[in-house]
């Protein structure tokens, strides 16, 4: 096999790997930013969950308990 063939396939394979790795887990200051960003305050006690990472937040006057899933996504929890 050629030096190139060689090199195209270790990319490709890098490539895929890529897709299929978790998502970049966020630093704290990074999720803080972000729940910021959507209108929250207060961020506090955050802690990782089999669901994700779970925050109590403040949005509106109001206490939230919320989850960020690995894709990033925020949910409220009811």
């Amino acid at each position: 096999m050629s030096t190139r063939a060689v090199s195209q396939a270790v990319l490709w394979c890098l490539t895929i790997a890529g897709m299929v790795s978790p998502a970049h887990a966020l630093t704290q200051e990074e999720l803080i930013a972000k729940l910021e960003a959507a209108g929250y305050s207060q961020v506090r006690d955050i802690k990782s969950t089999a669901e994700g990472i779970a925050v109590k937040a403040t949005k509106d006057g109001k206490d939230v308990s919320l989850v960020v899933d690995s894709s990033g996504q925020v949910k409220e929890r009811k």
